[in-house]
C-alpha cells in the first residue's frame, strides 16, 4: 500500500472508531508497528489526530469538518476531474469568484494560465494562481485567514464581495442536497459562501457523490440558487433526481 493511501485509510479509521491502537492499525493496513507509529506522529503533526500512548484518538466532534490536511488527501483524482471539466466551461475573459477548499484548489489549477479575472477566497488559490506569474489576474480580497486551510473570511470578505459582480462562483460544497440546499460545517465560511452566490450571474457548484448525502449545519443558499452541479459518479441517483427537479443541471466526470 501506498504511503498516502495508508495515511488516509489509518485517518479515516481513526476518525470512524473514535481512537484505535497501535496494534489494531497495523492489522488493518498491514503495515508494521513501528511504520503505524510513525505514520501516527505524521498525522498527528498535521492536526489529524491526537497520539496517546500506544494509538491515537479522532479530534473530531461528529459533524465537524475534517482538517484540509486530510481533506486534500481524499479522492484527488475525482477532484481534479471535476476541476478540469469546470475549468474548460469558463470562457477567456470571464470574471469569477473561487471558493476555498480542496477541489475548488483544483480548479485554481486547472485555471492557472488563462487568460481570466478571479478572486480566490483562499491563500492556496492565491498561491496556485499565481506562482508562477502568468495572464491569469488575480483579485485578492480583504479577510482574515481561517488557521489550517487559508480560507479568507470576517467582515472585510463580505465587503469584497459585496462590492464586486462576477460572471461565475464557483463554490465548494460541505453539503450538498435537494431538501437542505447548500450547507456549511463553519458559520464564518458559510456568510462567505453566501456572499459569493449572491455576487455572481451563474453558481457551480463542485462537489464529490459523498457530499450530496450530507448536511451541515450552516445553511447558505437552497439548491434552486445552484445552476450548476459538477460531481462524480458516485453521486446518488435519487438525489441527482432530486436536485434536477429544482432546476439544478447536474453534470457527472
Amino acid at each position: 500500500m501506498a504511503n498516502t493511501d495508508r495515511l488516509r485509510q489509518i485517518a479515516e479509521a481513526v476518525r470512524e472508531a473514535g481512537s484505535l491502537g497501535v496494534a489494531e492499525l497495523a492489522d488493518l493496513t498491514g503495515a508494521s508497528e513501528m511504520t503505524v507509529r510513525r505514520d501516527l506522529d505524521t498525522l498527528a503533526a498535521q492536526g489529524v489526530l491526537e497520539r496517546f500512548r500506544g494509538g491515537a484518538r479522532t479530534l473530531l466532534l461528529r459533524g465537524e469538518e475534517p482538517p484540509f490536511a486530510l481533506r486534500a488527501r481524499e479522492g484527488v483524482e475525482i477532484k481534479r476531474r471535476i476541476a478540469g471539466w469546470v475549468a474548460d466551461q469558463i470562457a477567456d475573459g470571464e470574471t469569477l469568484v473561487l471558493d476555498s477548499g480542496t477541489t475548488c484548489l483544483e480548479v485554481a489549477r486547472a485555471l492557472r494560465g488563462r487568460r481570466v479575472n478571479v478572486t480566490p477566497l483562499s491563500l492556496p488559490a492565491v498561491n496556485a494562481l499565481t506562482d508562477p506569474p502568468g495572464p491569469t489576474t488575480v483579485t485578492v480580497p480583504g479577510g482574515r485567514p481561517r488557521s489550517g486551510e487559508g480560507a479568507l473570511t470576517g467582515p472585510l470578505t463580505l465587503t469584497s464581495l459585496a462590492a464586486l459582480r462576477f460572471d461565475t462562483a464557483v463554490i465548494g460544497c460541505c453539503g450538498f442536497n435537494a431538501a437542505q440546499g447548500l450547507t456549511a460545517y463553519d458559520l464564518d465560511d458559510a456568510a462567505v459562501k453566501k456572499a459569493a452566490v449572491e455576487s455572481a450571474r451563474r453558481v457551480v457548484a463542485v462537489a464529490d457523490g459523498t457530499k450530496l448525502s450530507r448536511t451541515a449545519h450552516a445553511f447558505v443558499a437552497p439548491a434552486s440558487a445552484v445552476h450548476l452541479l459538477v460531481t462524480d459518479a458516485e453521486a446518488p441517483e435519487e438525489e441527482v433526481g432530486a436536485l434536477a427537479a429544482q432546476g439544478v443541471d447536474v453534470r457527472t466526470v
